[in-house]
């Protein structure tokens, strides 16, 4: 009995954490952390409409079946060859419209990044903006007897860099390292040559810097300002963001808070490989990806992750989140709208791509032995197409999840499951002294 209750209260404890008021367990999927990714947990369908959105949702074995069915359906019918060809020609053209359409009144500003994504944020002022959350909590609880589970956002964002540098990690030429490591670099040749093959390069925007962020995709700045918000009174930081609509770029750099002296905001094809970046390769600390490597072709796009990864410091982070199949905008398509599987187009002739989440299989051995399609890397194996792709690029898998929510229209009673994709790699933190075509090998966190 006394077992019983032990379990009981580590029960109720857990759900405490989770959210606010008292919910059932049985609702919360135990393949995902509470945090990220939201808390808003639906416990009684009733009450549906309450809200705009609910957080981890689990879907019944009817509702998986009847998402295939659709999708089936809907991608029967495939878009002509000729027509496919002049959406990939003219797609910056079909992008460029969009934006004269809707300028920057279509998307909402991404204010959620820092609680999904903290290490956008130098580590310093991480730290700052946790202190500053422990304050306003810390006078929230007093006054209202409420609980906020933001701190824990940013400490589950923070372990994986806890765990690789902790308080021993030093600088150098701007690489973040601990301290055994930064003794081999320093001391090898070849460690030497690329901070001064570095030094010597001509001046470049963000030169000065020490912390710097690439968007890929910024589109009219709903991720650029507010994390120039955030950045803008931290010295030493400095954002990058381009988009190939020269149109979008034109509403950054137009907005009223773009400033060259802290962002730089520049036209460029990430499926141009010779195109060269306004920068070195081997600089960024971050790489933000957020829904749009779903709007190039499947057949380029390991093509453009293979080259950011180049882009990245050692110990540099990607961090990505697009569409997962079976979203409700996948669903929605009507036939004749589809390119190739889970590929579409849309009516205003921009595409967008659904990405799988696969298994991680284990052992070459262990797939072989089940006959399972498998991408191989080592002794890894998996048929995660977003796992593949970024391991194929040579980065290390710190978070790889499947976000299931429903969004709920109050209004029309409307209910529409939508599926996401969010993901972290980082680059290795260290290439091999005896060889530099080899990195320190590192199984991923799964």
């Amino acid at each position: 009995m006394g077992s019983l209750n032990k379990m009981n209260f580590i029960t109720r404890l857990s759900v405490l954490c989770l959210r606010k008021s008292k919910m059932q367990q049985r609702h919360q999927s135990s393949r995902r952390p509470a945090v990220p990714l939201g808390s808003r947990i639906l416990t009684d369908p009733s009450k549906v409409f309450e809200h705009n959105m609910w957080d981890h949702m689990q879907w019944s074995q009817e509702e998986e079946e009847n998402a295939k069915e659709k999708a089936a359906e809907n991608s029967l019918v495939k878009v002509q060859w000729e027509d496919q060809d002049k959406y990939e020609r003219e797609a910056s053209k079909y992008w460029n419209e969009f934006y004269k359409t809707h300028k920057n009144n279509f998307f909402k500003d991404r204010n959620w990044l820092f609680l999904e994504f903290p290490e956008i944020l130098p580590e310093k002022r991480r730290e700052e903006l946790k202190t500053e959350e422990r304050s306003s909590e810390h006078t929230k609880i007093n006054s209202t007897n409420s609980f906020s589970h933001k701190n824990e956002m940013f400490e589950e964002g923070e372990k994986y860099w806890k765990k690789n540098y902790g308080g021993g990690s030093t600088s150098v030429q701007g690489y973040v390292y601990n301290k055994n490591q930064a003794k081999s670099l320093t001391d090898n040749p070849q460690g030497k040559n690329r901070g001064e093959e570095l030094g010597r390069l001509e001046s470049f925007p963000g030169s000065d810097a020490t912390y710097r962020i690439l968007e890929v995709g910024c589109g009219a700045g709903n991720s650029v300002f507010p994390i120039l918000k955030v950045l803008c009174n931290t010295p030493g930081t400095f954002l990058y963001c381009c988009d190939f609509a020269s149109g979008a770029v034109e509403l950054v750099k137009s907005h009223s808070s773009y400033n060259s002296a802290w962002c730089s905001a520049f036209v460029h094809d990430v499926c141009d490989d010779a195109l060269p970046y306004p920068f070195p390769d081997e600089i960024l600390d971050v790489i933000l990806l957020v829904f749009v490597l779903s709007t190039i072709h499947p057949d380029r796009m390991q093509g453009v992750v293979n080259r950011l990864a180049k882009l990245l410091k050692p110990g540099g982070m990607l961090l990505f989140r697009d569409y997962g199949r079976y979203d409700t905008a996948q669903l929605r398509f009507k036939k004749g709208r589809c390119l190739s599987e889970n590929f579409y187009v849309r009516g205003d002739g921009t595409r967008v791509y659904f990405f799988t989440k696969g298994l991680y299989l284990g052992s070459c051995k262990m797939a072989c032995r089940h006959h399972w399609n498998f991408s191989l890397s080592k002794h890894l194996v998996s048929n995660d197409e977003v796992w593949n792709m970024f391991n194929l690029a040579g980065l290390t898998e710190v978070q790889n999840l499947v976000d299931r929510r429903l969004q709920v229209n109050r209004k029309k009673k409307v209910k529409m499951q939508r599926v996401w994709i969010q993901s972290k790699f980082q680059k290795p933190l260290l290439l091999s002294l005896n060889n530099p075509e080899e990195t320190t090998e590192r199984h991923p966190y799964r």
